[in-house]
């Protein structure tokens, strides 16, 4: 045939031609579900959570004895403690946790008797040197959101997390055909007029680096019918097919003939140099691109055109390390004995990169999973300020950072699940720190992030929210956006065995709670009902016993190490758990006016609005949803 280009078409314009073109045919990702060893790597295609707790028993973190921390009260340097062997068990770091203790001390603090008994010069805390149930992981937690690439970290937590199997995007395979008369695989002695033919292994690898399955077949020789059946039989075995060389307008260049007679040719003349005679083909949903022999022409294209598809099939991005200056959010102490390895949630607000340090206990594997970057803290430094800025290495690309949404505040599940629909949209990503609502406050106020979730009660009228931005924001120069109502309510055990059937029961004796931290609006609520009802709090075992999100504090009340825990109704339904209501309670969004016309809020509010994000909310169960992403009046 008489060759022509039929085109020179912009690359730009070739790119949406052609990925336009495949969409309509059906070109779509794929789903699998793998074990999670072979998983390294791999993008997740659904969210993943966890199965169990990890640890899933209360383990001793020290080598000593468990005790009853009650049992140790009143012990000093002049008065020290005697317990006799009945009241203390010796174990080493990993052990379970007798029934009937709730602390450990470390060996290096105990003195043992002749007789056996061991001597204290200091009480115990409750739970202290004990990782308790769900420190890691909570059985329910999301572990990996979609389109997350499956690293060594997130391999361990997702099998702390009792998760054997995960779905993940197939693995494209590439069909490679490597064509020409004068081309013979690699030798260390090629004949006067042979070509090795090394684009093949060039290719492969790329495609390899790109998360996809490169099949190389056997080099067809220069003939029309040869090559036709060989892009016919890849296009049939294949996700994808690469046919090299033959493509510009020499005598034997037969692929754009070839891959017209196979399927459709929909660009011949791409307007780059080099790479110019490229072919855009298909096969109903199969690419056939036709790719020049000269192997940095090839390179270009294929990075060019074939990298968007295989990306698109992956869920795969390729990300290059980088280092950033980032402004800390949250002071770092640090040994001077060590050089520290400390990892950092990022994201931008405003012109600034925000590093928020995450948990740095040597058995949450999570941090590392949830990590933007890392900051090295050298040897001899004692730490960086808050505000300081430092050099914080990068685990994910600057320009997904630049389209972060950065959350700090109240926990709720409902982040996560916001979390996941921004990645599976593919604009942008959010980042959240569980901080408490004032925290949130705190951070919105220094213009350390875009968003903060907040539900603070005001005692006066029974009002959420309004109050306290009046009074932290008197000036104005912030919005608050309806979220959801949600159920709050107290927590408590299967078949709730200690009879607890109204919020002043907690003052029973035997009863343990688990509490919230301080700050967070959760814990607020407790300390207002308590004044209501009379309770003196502070007396109640385990007030002063800390949990982060409504997760934890379920996952503590499940596995029998409380009694009653204030907390949200999803989590209590999440566990299992007995559900006793109390209010609904306002979860509002605050956002400062400088933010509020970036890309990302203006995404947010769209999902908020979505039926997407309200059948989740009904999935997760125990929220109100009247009308999300509304600025409400101050």
């Amino acid at each position: 045939m008489a060759f022509q280009f039929l085109q020179n078409m912009p690359l730009d314009e070739a790119k949406t031609l052609y990925l336009t073109t495949l969409l309509d045919h059906g070109f779509a990702p794929a789903e699998e579900t793998i074990p999670v060893g072979e998983a390294l790597g791999r993008i997740t295609s659904r969210a993943v959570y966890a199965h169990i707790c990890a640890p899933h028993y209360h383990a001793s973190a020290m080598d000593g004895i468990a005790v009853r921390a009650a049992d140790t009260f009143g012990a000093t340097e002049t008065t020290p403690v005697v317990l006799p062997p009945s009241q203390f068990q010796v174990l080493d770091t990993g052990d379970p946790i007798p029934e009937g203790c709730d602390a450990v001390i470390m060996v290096e603090d105990v003195v043992y008797e002749e007789d056996g008994s061991a001597r204290l010069y200091a009480p115990a805390a409750p739970w202290q040197h004990i990782r308790q149930i769900g420190e890691d992981v909570c059985a329910g937690e999301m572990l990996l959101p979609s389109r997350t690439a499956v690293t060594p970290a997130a391999m361990g937590a997702l099998l702390a997390g009792g998760v054997l199997e995960i779905p993940v995007y197939r693995r494209p395979v590439v069909g490679i055909l490597p064509t020409g008369d004068e081309i013979i695989p690699p030798t260390t002695d090629p004949a006067p007029g042979q070509i090795m033919e090394f684009n093949s292994t060039i290719f492969s690898a790329m495609v390899q680096e790109w998360g996809a399955v490169p099949k190389t077949y056997p080099i067809t020789r220069d003939n029309l019918d040869d090559i036709r059946a060989r892009v016919a039989q890849a296009a049939e075995e294949c996700d994808m097919v690469l046919l090299n060389a033959g493509s510009s307008a020499g005598r034997e260049d037969y692929s754009c003939q070839a891959i017209s007679e196979v399927g459709e040719v929909l660009c011949h003349g791409i307007a780059i140099k080099p790479g110019k005679p490229a072919i855009l083909g298909c096969k109903g949903a199969v690419p056939i691109l036709g790719v020049p022999g000269y192997p940095v022409s090839g390179i270009l294209v294929i990075r060019e055109l074939l990298q968007p598809l295989v990306e698109h099939l992956t869920g795969r991005t390729h990300a290059q390390v980088e280092t950033a200056e980032a402004v800390l959010s949250r002071p770092v102490v640090s040994g001077l004995k060590y050089r520290e390895f400390i990892r950092v949630r990022l994201g931008y607000v405003g012109d600034k990169l925000m590093a928020s340090p995450l948990s740095r206990g040597s058995g949450v594997v999570t941090s590392f999973m949830k990590a933007d970057g890392i900051l090295e803290v050298p040897q001899g430094t004692e730490g960086y300020e808050n505000g300081q800025t430092v050099t914080v290495q990068l685990l994910r690309p600057k320009a997904e950072l630049q389209k972060t949404l950065v959350v700090i505040g109240s926990h709720d599940p409902l982040m996560d699940e916001l979390a996941d629909l921004f990645r599976l949209d593919g604009q942008f990503y959010l980042s959240s720190s569980h901080v408490g609502s004032m925290g949130g406050i705190m951070a919105i106020r220094r213009g350390e992030a875009h968003m903060g979730g907040v539900h603070l009660l005001d005692e006066k009228d029974g009002s959420y929210n309004t109050a306290f931005i009046r009074k932290y924001f008197p000036n104005g120069g912030v919005r608050l956006v309806e979220c959801v109502g949600r159920t709050q309510g107290l927590m408590l055990a299967a078949d709730n065995p200690k009879g607890i059937e109204k919020f002043a029961d907690l003052d029973k004796e035997g009863i343990s709670y688990v509490n919230r931290q301080k700050g967070s609006g959760t814990r607020i609520l407790f300390d207002y009902l308590c004044k209501q009802e009379h309770v003196d709090g502070k007396a109640i075992y385990g007030y002063d016993r800390e949990e982060f999100t409504h997760t934890a504090v379920a996952a503590q009340i499940a596995n029998g190490s409380g009694d009653a825990g204030m907390g949200i109704w999803s989590a209590a339904q999440l566990y299992g758990l007995e559900f006793l209501p109390i209010c609904t309670e306002q979860y509002d969004l605050l956002i400062p006016d400088n933010a509020w016309d970036t890309p990302m809020v203006q995404k947010l509010l769209e999902v908020l609005r979505s039926d997407t994000f309200r059948a989740r909310l009904e999935a997760l169960g125990g929220y109100t949803v009247n009308n999300p992403g509304t600025v409400r009046e101050l």
